[in-house]
């Protein structure tokens, strides 16, 4: 379980085209391929932006940025900005395709945990971006006030303050806000606006599908002794909310937060969402629930009724939205 992932799906539910899913990946295409530059006013402007309770000060835009998580990688390739960034860490699956080539023209400094300190420094980054503030840790690349102290400014998504209270709302108003944040830092607010435009046509266009209407999910993240689930003020819930469907975890405060098997057993959900991450695979979840001598009796699990997700969908961040548009398509795939 990460302290905080290619799409597949059961053949039980019906293969057939993803049109919202399609839309939200050609227009992802069409923005990475026009990344290469900005034409923002005030792209060489120094920088002021608040982030946690702390302020990110950047003389002028990120010139040698590092992400320490594959979400944040993935918000600063979303707005085209792999020429200002000199290292990345922290892979959960893979990089979302449209990303790719970009992707591999950055230095990978380790790709399956946070760098060392050392490491990090090695790159002489001016700014350190994360999508968890776990990366903050003085196990891990040490605090933001350390990095201040010699003179590397970072930026911790608002869904990750270190101060729960500070934390932004679930909502993919923040997601947004989020991406637009990345768009001041890099100096490219024209392409962030464009990808915030694109979330919200393709939004628009799975709540107006609503395929989840009357079903129940439960979204398995990780863990078989306690299930480590979706709960209702993170990534799952924000996509659970935009299909129309219910999360049998909606009692649980948080982002994820650790369920029960009872009651998962007592709900008896007509959909399992599997998170299918490096650390912890759909199949193996999957494997886990067919042997179990209660949960294989689960009428989602003896009929395949399973959604599996790339974790990296699943988090906020620009590929949220791939999420919703997958399991959107899907569930209307079984309905028809």
């Amino acid at each position: 379980m990460r302290t905080h992932t290619s799409t597949r799906v059961s053949s039980r539910i019906p293969s057939r085209a993803l049109p919202v899913a399609a839309v939200a990946v050609a227009a992802a295409l069409t923005l990475s391929a026009c990344g290469g530059g900005s034409s923002d006013p005030d792209a060489t402007a120094s920088i002021s932006l608040q982030n946690c309770g702390r302020t990110v000060t950047l003389d002028g835009p990120a010139e040698r940025a590092v992400t320490v998580s594959q979400g944040a990688t993935e918000t600063a390739l979303s707005i085209g900005a792999e020429d200002r960034m000199v290292g990345t860490a922290y892979l959960d699956d893979v990089i979302a395709p449209q990303w790719q080539d970009a992707y591999a023209t950055i230095p990978v400094i380790e790709e399956s945990d946070y760098p060392s300190r050392e490491a990090l420094l090695e790159t002489r980054p001016d700014l350190v971006l994360s999508s968890y503030g776990s990366a903050f840790d003085e196990k891990a690349i040490g605090s933001q006030d350390s990095l201040a102290d010699v003179g590397v400014a970072s930026y911790v998504s608002p869904f990750g303050c270190a101060d729960k209270s500070l934390r932004a709302p679930a909502e993919w108003e923040s997601i947004s806000g989020e991406i637009t944040d990345y768009g001041v830092l890099f100096g490219r607010g024209a392409e962030a606006a464009a990808v915030v435009e694109q979330q919200d046509e393709t939004l628009t266009a799975v709540r107006s599908a609503a395929s989840g209407a009357g079903k129940s999910i439960f979204w398995y993240d990780s863990g078989t002794d306690t299930p480590y689930v979706g709960a209702n003020a993170g990534g799952p819930q924000l996509i659970i909310d935009a299909v129309g469907a219910t999360n049998v975890f909606a009692g649980l405060d948080g982002s994820w937060a650790d369920g029960s098997w009872e009651t998962v057993l007592s709900a008896n959900p007509d959909v399992i969402v599997l998170a299918d991450a490096s650390w912890d695979t759909a199949d193996q979840k999957k494997a886990y629930l067919r042997s179990d001598p209660a949960l294989k009796d689960l009428t989602a699990v003896r009929e395949d009724r399973f959604v599996v997700l790339p974790f990296s969908t699943t988090t906020p961040g620009p590929r949220l939205i791939d999420g919703a548009a997958t399991l959107s398509d899907q569930l209307a795939g079984e309905r028809g």
